[in-house]
């Protein structure tokens, strides 16, 4: 049977539809408007950003809360979009996203092609890139020139191919751009130049030869050499009339008739002096013009000062809230306590703070403020609270005032206080932020000002964090070439997360290998070592004839100090003594006098002192030392006559503790709720400023050395005194090195004793001097000291 031939039919070869989105009309309309006015919105948040970025930087978290308002045009819409673009961003450069926005609106909405709005994408952002790079050189002047994608982009480049290299890449995406894109080529700019030259060439042939002239030398004489023109116009007719004939009078008194010989040459010595002084400050002028001011910064100029974000935000969550109950139940209580005792009030206000309410009191007419001063106690007993404060009357107003505790205190975090305008607007030479005042504002003062300042409190009361929100203070707004610290911390444990920044901001003795201070035997020779170095600081401003370190870095920054004459650039030294009171113990008079000398005069070079103790008694802070402290801090101690040792007047036993302090520099008290910085949080910032480029080596103090408190000249066994084995025995059997302890055993006076002292260190029994300490013993029986002695 023959197969039946089956007819296949061939395959469609139809390709699938493309899918493609065209867009109507009225779409294209409704796009380019969408788009347009987007660009317009991105424009005005972006300037407005410029204005306002650092009072937005804490609302940024909180976008999601409508109670929190931003300053930006556009509210937290533009701060968002700000910040995202700007310093998140690529910084001045972000305009372009906003112009390429609105132009795409433009081309949308009138239907124009679209070819060369690609074209214009694809360039706008080579361009934002560029400028962003560029920018980056300039980051440590200004985040929000180059932003971090401008920061990061141009460190990662300079990482691998160094600032040269950079450099070259930037030229060469330049050259690309104005060859490809702009069709800018040599030739073309060189038919340019011609053409232009011909053009001021037929416009100069025009003019009149005389007026050309004219312009062309008044054009020297501005720009070039205008003042030796002067100078030698002056100086060189009166030489010229003495130089040709000096022996012959009867040459000058032709053009000088009424001047005598004697008279031309004292004007002629007096101008060259001038001259010699033009020419010093032209120098100066001159160096400053081609070289710019000198910037202490230059060396580490890539830092990078720690981010806000570092520190954490207590206050999440806890919103300003009044508890109008609670308002109204104090004032209704002190109101009824006043009047038990037949005191009228005229008139009440309460302001609320973040621990503490303020209630201001006015009083009929009649009554006496003794009267209501002496009802504390009565007052606090029928509020039930913690502890109350009078302060009758309240310095520049004309009431009475109650802090009364609230019953639920917020935590002032050290964010909201380095991020307020009142601290990041602060022109000051050293800003410390200490938290917030009794009405919520920002408390900024400048340590410059105090000039020292000394911490005191109760043990637990918040000394040791108070410390460290002055430090932190300093690192977010002090770059590492405008101050160094000099840490002492006896207790071994507070301050030492500060190691991580010792060859950013710390200062140490040259031999030193920690450059916190926590032996007490270590204290003495750095604080003479400041003393020798405001010595010499007051030299340099001597020669410099300078006043104070302000105008003496102004002037070096003006290159009007020559660096060979020993002149340099003067950072401050801030020194921070926690626990002082141990340092008097241990070291005693040797501590005091180098302390009462800075304390004194340091103020003009630069170098101020913050002492924490825990209670300034007579014994540990004498009156010299006090005197040079105005500005002081007393957080809550227990009794009054602690609260006068610090304050000089009551008022710091009537704190309620954890962070609440009162503040005086001369004047009045300031209740303050010191900023809380956690450990974690300054181990953060101590982190991020150590992973940074820093210099070699910790700043160095002037070396000092000590004198020696024994002496090595009585070696010889026979001019040893003769009580000499008798007073050996005696240390060795009482393991106590001391003078004193002769002085009683053996019956010696004091010049004696010490002689004998002195032998025993020769002959290595007791160990080199100590301050007030006793020396120590280096023999421990008699069996030691029988073959130490008989083996000389």
């Amino acid at each position: 049977m023959a197969r039946k031939k089956t007819k296949t039919k061939p395959k469609s070869t139809k390709q699938p539809k493309k899918i493609s989105f065209k867009l109507s009309k009225q779409q294209k309309i409704v796009l380019g408007s969408f788009l347009f006015l987007l660009g317009l919105a991105l424009l005005f948040s972006f300037i407005s950003y410029f204005f306002t970025w650092q009072a937005d930087q804490s609302t940024l978290h909180n976008l999601s809360d409508r109670s929190v308002e931003s300053q930006n045009w556009l509210n937290k819409f533009g701060a968002g979009i700000g910040d995202f673009f700007i310093y998140q961003g690529f910084g001045l450069s972000a305009f372009t996203i906003a112009v390429l926005v609105t132009l795409t609106g433009f081309y949308y909405f009138f239907d124009k092609p679209k070819k060369s709005l690609q074209s214009f994408w694809f360039w706008g952002i080579i361009v934002m890139l560029w400028f962003s790079v560029f920018f980056g050189f300039f980051a440590d002047k200004n985040p929000l020139l180059g932003g971090m994608v401008g920061f990061e982009l141009n460190d990662f480049l300079q990482d691998f191919i160094g600032m040269i290299g950079t450099i070259l890449v930037l030229v060469f995406v330049a050259i690309v751009y104005f060859a490809v894109r702009l069709k800018i080529t040599p030739e073309l700019i060189g038919q340019y130049l011609k053409s232009k030259k011909q053009a001021i060439s037929s416009e100069f042939n025009t003019e009149d030869s005389d007026e050309s002239e004219f312009v062309d030398t008044a054009f020297d004489k501005d720009n070039i050499e205008l003042p030796v023109e002067e100078n030698t116009e002056e100086i060189e007719e009166p030489v010229l009339k003495t130089k040709p004939a000096p022996e012959p009078e009867p040459t000058p008194a032709p053009l000088e008739v009424n001047k005598p010989e004697d008279d031309e040459n004292f004007e002629i010595e007096i101008e060259e002096t001038v001259e010699e002084e033009e020419v010093d400050e032209n120098l100066s002028t001159k160096l400053v013009q081609d070289f710019g001011e000198f910037d202490p910064t230059l060396e580490l100029s890539n830092y990078k000062f720690p981010s806000i974000e570092l520190l954490k935000d207590y206050t999440k969550g806890q919103s300003i809230t009044i508890d109008q109950e609670e308002l109204e139940e104090n004032k209704n209580r002190i109101v009824d306590t006043l009047k038990n005792y037949k005191i009228d009030i005229a008139h009440i206000k309460a302001t609320v703070g973040p621990t503490v309410t303020l209630y201001e009191i006015v009083p009929e007419a009649g009554v006496r403020i003794s009267k209501i001063k002496n009802l504390e106690d009565d007052i606090a007993l029928s509020l039930s609270a913690l502890g109350i404060r009078i302060i009758a009357p309240i310095p520049g107003k004309g009431t009475i005032g109650i802090e009364v505790p609230n019953k639920n205190a917020r935590i002032v975090s050290m964010r909201s206080a380095i991020a307020s305008p009142r601290f990041q607007n602060a022109e000051m030479e050293l800003p410390l932020t200490l938290g917030k005042t009794i009405s919520n504002e920002t408390f900024v003062v400048d340590l410059a000002k105090m000039p020292h300042l000394l911490m005191a409190g109760a043990t637990g009361q918040g000394k040791s964090v108070g410390l460290n929100a002055i430090l932190t203070s300093l690192l977010y707004k002090k770059h590492p070439a405008e101050v160094k610290f000099v840490l002492v911390d006896p207790k071994k444990v507070e301050l030492t997360l500060f190691n991580k920044i010792e060859r950013h901001y710390l200062a140490k003795l040259p031999d030193s290998e920690e450059a916190i201070i926590t032996d007490n035997a270590k204290v003495i020779n750095t604080l003479n070592s400041l003393c020798i170095e405001m010595d010499q600081r007051y030299d340099l401003l001597k020669n410099a004839m300078a006043r104070n370190i302000k105008e003496y870095n102004a002037k070096f920054k003006k290159r009007k100090l020559n660096p060979n004459d020993g002149h340099k650039f003067l950072p401050y030294i801030v020194l921070v003594i926690d626990e002082f009171a141990d340092l008097i113990m241990t070291a005693g008079k040797e501590v005091e006098t180098p302390i009462a000398r800075l304390a004194q005069l340091a103020r003009a070079i630069g170098i101020h002192l913050i002492v924490a103790t825990q209670r300034p008694s007579v014994n540990v802070i004498t009156g010299i030392i006090k005197a040079n402290f105005p500005a002081r801090i007393a957080f809550r101690v227990t009794s009054k006559i602690d609260s006068r040792t610090i304050l000089d007047s009551q008022g710091a036993d009537q704190l309620i503790g954890r962070g609440d302090m009162l503040f005086t520099q001369g004047n009045s008290l300031v209740r303050i709720q010191c900023a809380f910085v956690d450990t974690p949080e300054v181990e953060k910032i101590t982190d991020f400023i150590g992973a940074q480029k820093a210099y070699p080596d910790a700043h160095l103090l002037p070396e000092y050395v000590g004198e020696e408190g024994g002496t090595s000249l009585d070696i010889d066994a026979s001019d040893r005194d003769a009580l000499f084995m008798d007073a050996a025995e005696v240390i060795v059997t009482a393991q106590q090195g001391s003078a004193s302890l002769l002085q009683r055993k053996l019956k010696l006076g004091y010049n004696r004793a010490g002689r004998i002292i002195d032998q025993l260190e020769a002959a290595g029994v007791v160990g080199p001097f100590e301050g007030s300490k006793a020396r120590q013993v280096l023999v421990n029986d008699m069996n030691g000291l029988h073959q130490l002695l008989n083996n000389e």
